[in-house]
């Protein structure tokens, strides 16, 4: 390693960021409706779940967080709100897949696929963002 802390030939670099995801946001339009949706999938009391600033919700999750955010500073104030999550970008886990399917159906979960490789499906929450449920 050489004196200003990066080292020679092929190695990496030393990086003062974090190899470690601190939370996903997820852009909502209507943090209020969003909340609520989301506590009924997540299995969480809305009152645990405080809406900050008037635009972001922070989700109590097991591991990496879950922020629901309006988006104000990124197109959240345009007439159809920050653009979705067209991709899914995190996955949520399950024990119990066919359970997770038949519990999104009957929330109205609009689906994009049914259980595909006996490991995951992908709904649309009420913003259309595409959202990934994986057996664990």
């Amino acid at each position: 390693m050489s004196d200003n802390g990066k080292t020679l030939g092929s190695a990496v670099a030393a990086s003062p960021v974090k190899n470690k995801v601190g939370s996903y946001f997820v852009p909502v339009r209507n943090i209020e409706a969003s909340r609520s949706w989301y506590c009924k999938v997540l299995g969480l009391m809305e009152a645990d779940c405080p809406i900050h600033f008037g635009h972001l919700c922070p989700l109590p999750m097991q591991g990496t967080g879950l922020i629901l955010d309006t988006m104000p500073k990124w197109g959240g104030s345009d007439p159809d709100g920050a653009p979705s999550i067209q991709t899914p970008a995190f996955m949520l886990l399950t024990d119990k897949l066919e359970e997770s399917l038949a519990y999104m159906k009957e929330l109205g979960a609009r689906l994009v696929t049914e259980i595909e490789h006996d490991q995951w499906f992908v709904v649309l929450d009420p913003d259309g963002n595409k959202l990934m449920i994986c057996r664990e």
